[in-house]
């Protein structure tokens, strides 16, 4: 780690730095003065050491406006999710008597306000981890009008805290900010009834009846994605985002220069942060170390998306294909079994074992096969060409909860047009229609 003066360059000494050039400016500034921040860094720890900066240098943020600036064909933003857009911060001075805010009426405009501009960046083209970014700004109009915002309890909601802890002055504002973004990405991308509301003291793991109707990796493969989504550019089209690549890994705080080559990309899969992902699945109720090796790989600093070709072994063993479709032979009328969990069960010859990796490592015993499971064992047949056991599965999953077909449309949706996950789950769509 880089010193300065003998002091650590972290995230407080970034954050201290910022609140003294904050209040410079804050106090150079007439009282009726706009100030405007340009900030383009996709980590949470730059975010919230710049915005603890602004608000302990004295400043209110009344907007945040996403512009297209960052070219495709720079260096920085070859073969991954680069940032396409930066926000500006637009802020003034807050007032010296400005008033200390209620915590509970905080905590009720908040998902109101994030709502509406979800909705208006959306229709602006504006997706993915350009539109999360882009939402602080409204989501810390509310909270920086105020001196400081208490509970009822009189106690102090900080910016940043905990995120997993249960009290908001243990937790701070920005896990809730993060909270709603994750909750209202859900409710469109698996359909719902409306914009869910965050109580003042609400527990994380609340979603709405819909979306929480799905399994914790349906979720998380849901939200993983839309994260991944790339913002439209002037032209129309998308960014190179869209390939099966990953968003750099910028934990260090500090952006890599565009001169410099882009670091290495991780295997296969989509990629993310790992404390991107953290901060939307700890809210949701979503434990990721129970999904590690099932749905998804983390190292490095990195959480990797499991392509659906790495969980073959774990879904349907060395032979579960073939016996699937064996019973699909022999059966003399519509299964009515789950094929998965025979797949599961079924015995493998010894002498057809062979070593698995950790990344790919079976399902527990025992466990209850998903609707994410039965997806992508799908999307493996249809990839092996076994059609019968494909129909099979498919007729018993029309007999099912219309769960398997809502994920199904809204994972087809969200998948890069060139994957090859997009591919077959089209495929698997399209038999599923016959």
């Amino acid at each position: 780690m880089k010193r300065v003066d003998g002091k650590p360059k972290n995230r407080v000494f970034f954050e201290n730095i910022m609140a003294r050039a904050f209040a410079e400016g804050r106090r150079v500034l007439q009282e009726n003065g706009i100030g405007s921040v340009v900030f383009a860094h996709k980590t949470t720890e730059g975010w919230e050491a710049l915005l603890g900066g602004m608000i302990r240098g004295g400043w209110t943020i009344t907007g945040s406006w996403p512009v297209t600036t960052e070219s495709e064909t720079r260096l920085r933003a070859r073969d991954s999710a680069a940032l396409a857009t930066s926000v500006h911060l637009v802020c003034r001075p807050r007032p010296a008597d400005a008033p200390t805010g209620d915590w509970s009426v905080v905590a009720r405009e908040l998902p109101r306000k994030v709502g509406h501009w979800m909705e208006r960046l959306q229709q602006e083209g504006v997706r993915g981890a350009d539109l999360v970014f882009a939402c602080i700004g409204p989501a810390l109009e509310i909270y920086s009008r105020y001196a400081k915002v208490m509970d009822a309890e009189d106690r102090l909601i900080p910016l940043g805290g905990d995120p997993e802890a249960h009290e908001p002055h243990r937790r701070g504002y920005l896990a809730y900010v993060w909270e709603v973004v994750g909750r209202l990405a859900l409710e469109q991308v698996l359909g719902g009834g409306g914009v869910p509301s965050v109580a003042p003291a609400s527990a994380p793991g609340m979603a709405s009846p819909s979306a929480a109707a799905l399994d914790e990796d349906a979720r998380l493969t849901a939200l993983f994605l839309w994260t991944m989504q790339a913002t439209a550019t002037s032209s129309g089209a998308t960014e190179k985002a869209e390939k099966q690549t990953s968003l750099p890994d910028d934990a260090g705080g500090e952006e890599e220069d565009d001169d410099e080559a882009p670091k290495a990309k991780p295997k296969g899969g989509f990629s993310l942060p790992f404390d991107v992902v953290r901060r939307f699945a700890q809210p949701l109720g979503i434990h990721l170390p129970e999904w590690e090796g099932r749905v998804l790989a983390t190292e490095k600093g990195l959480v990797r998306l499991l392509p659906v070709r790495e969980r073959a072994s774990q879904l349907l063993g060395e032979e579960g294909a073939a016996a699937l479709v064996e019973e699909a032979r022999q059966a003399s009328q519509p299964a009515q079994m789950s094929f998965l969990a025979e797949a599961q069960a079924a015995p493998t010859p010894r002498s057809a074992r062979k070593p698995r990796k950790e990344t790919s490592a079976p399902a527990a015993p025992g466990r209850q096969a998903t609707t994410l499971d039965r997806l992508h064992t799908a999307m493996l047949l249809q990839r092996s060409g076994q059609t019968m056991a494909l129909r099979a599965l498919l007729h018993e999953e029309n007999e099912r909860a219309p769960d398997f077909l809502r994920l199904a449309n809204a994972l087809s949706a969200l998948y890069p047009r060139d994957s090859e996950e997009k591919r077959l789950l089209d495929a698997v769509l399209v038999n599923m229609g016959r």
